[in-house]
């Protein structure tokens, strides 16, 4: 490749990145579900058959599940297109992430492969290794029964359990059942005291066939609900200090962005009782950041955040919320690796307690770097779905003026983080060439974004980033 080509390829890869990982396919404020999916599939495919190791290596870079599951459905299907080492290469990739992922989106994909025909060697090993590694596979099966059974009956897998064998392929026919969580899913047909036994997803729809009513349901079923499921029924008052104590007994390979779904969950809350609980509140979150944070708290030195609470920040039906949320959890994680007492939160709203922000008004992100750069510092974070409208542009005009006329050797790092995918431009919205823009899911990949910004200025190129890429894919797989 000529440097022509170099910089267009890493230019391909960093739009393919930012796409990854902002979109899920979903509804956003600007555009709908079926533009989001277009967009989507558009780049997977050029991304597939153009740049395949470059592909097969965003597996590694922290792209969402949504996009994780896709990339490993094309390099499955189009297993006859790679040479023997890129197969070794994206195999053990497609392993490991699949670990990562929650076991529902696994069986889910187990489902698509089948429906498509996709049977390969490589794809029956994979999902027969990923199976037979279940620590618990008769609660795998009460939670995911059809998944589990489509993925055994799709790569001609011999459980070896017979027990389990006759629940996936004729429950009721065996009876009774010496696995106790087997036995109780067969109890709870008939006995609704039985389904408090059963893991929460199971027990609900038990709940629903014996017409419990949803509140003694939820009081009696509290004590087996994970501390995601509770963050996410909405039922129980949130507790975050309590929620914290729980999420910290869960080890597992799968990386929650706990920081973020707490953000998600209390931006739910009504304004009184986050008023009301203020302090609990952000002290939760203070602690989720600096778990987060780890050793890199207090690193950053001085830093100022433009965080967008304009009316865009709603997101969509089906993403409520969503972008505020993230730009709320960015908020705390930034306070947490600044230096102490050098951090500067400025919110488009121009308020100035974060718990009780909210979507609204126009997004002033010219006049706000104004306000960021005044405070003179080392590290400006620009957390914005990049609708610069009041007035329009300015924030570009800020930006290329402070680089050209201010700060040529560019002491000040400034880096647009944005939540929102724009299916239109098959990028995210940015704010100028002169600052980086990158997608961002959810706040935890905050530093990593960070780092991969330094590419999609430009100033390296694909050498450069095929290199950081490859460490990337070493730690990723050497850790685990």
């Amino acid at each position: 490749m000529g440097m022509a080509a170099d910089l267009v390829a890493a230019e391909d890869v960093l739009l393919f990145v930012n796409a990854a990982t902002a979109s899920t396919g979903q509804r956003e404020f600007y555009d709908t579900a079926d533009e989001q999916a277009m967009s989507l599939e558009f780049l997977h495919e050029y991304m597939l058959y153009n740049y395949r190791d470059l592909y097969a290596a965003s597996l590694a870079l922290g792209i969402n599940d949504h996009n994780a599951l896709m990339a490993i459905r094309g390099l499955l299907e189009t297993a006859r297109n790679a040479t023997p080492g890129q197969k070794a290469t994206e195999g053990t990739l497609i392993a490991r992430r699949l670990l990562t992922l929650p076991p529902p989106r696994v069986f889910r994909l187990f489902k698509d492969l089948r429906r498509h025909g996709v049977n390969n060697r490589r794809t029956r090993a994979i999902v027969r290794d990923w199976i037979k590694g279940l620590e618990s596979p008769a609660y795998h099966a009460v939670k995911y029964r059809s998944g589990f059974k489509a993925g055994l009956k799709h790569a001609h897998i011999d459980i070896g359990d017979g027990e389990l064998r006759d629940f996936l392929f004729g429950p009721l026919a065996h009876k009774p059942y010496t696995t106790p969580i087997l036995e109780t899913w067969r109890q709870a047909h008939y006995t609704s005291s039985a389904l408090y036994k059963l893991p929460y997803t199971v027990a609900e729809g038990f709940a629903a066939k014996h017409g419990i009513d949803r509140e003694v349901f939820l009081a009696r079923i509290s004590d087996r609900m994970t501390p995601l499921e509770k963050l996410r029924t909405g039922e129980d008052p949130v507790d975050p200090l309590a929620l914290l104590n729980e999420s910290a007994k869960y080890h597992g390979p799968q990386q929650i962005p706990w920081l973020t779904r707490l953000a998600v969950r209390v931006l739910a809350l009504p304004l009184d009782e986050r008023a009301a609980r203020r302090a609990e509140l952000t002290e939760g979150l203070r602690r989720f950041a600096a778990v987060e944070a780890g050793e890199l708290a207090g690193t950053w030195g001085r830093v100022t955040a433009v965080l967008d609470d304009s009316f865009s920040s709603f997101g969509s039906p089906v993403k409520r919320r969503r972008p505020l949320a993230v730009a709320l959890a960015c908020h705390f994680l930034l306070e947490a690796l600044a230096a102490p007492g050098q951090y500067t939160p400025l919110w488009m709203s121009g308020r100035k307690d974060p718990l009780l922000t909210y979507p609204g008004g126009p997004t002033p992100l010219g006049l706000r770097l104004i306000d960021a750069l005044e405070t003179g510092p080392d590290r400006i974070v620009v957390v914005s779905d990049g609708w610069d409208n009041s007035p329009p542009g300015l924030a570009g005009e800020v930006l290329r003026v402070w680089r050209a006329r201010l700060d040529p050797e560019q002491r000040v790092d400034v880096v647009h983080v944005n939540p929102v995918f724009d299916a239109d431009t098959l990028d995210v919205r940015a704010l100028s060439p002169d600052a980086p823009s990158v997608g961002i899911r959810d706040a935890e990949d905050l530093v990593s974004l960070v780092e991969l910004a330094q590419f999609a200025q430009g100033l390296l190129g694909l050498p450069e980033l095929m290199a950081y890429l490859d460490g990337r894919v070493r730690r990723y797989l050497g850790a685990h």
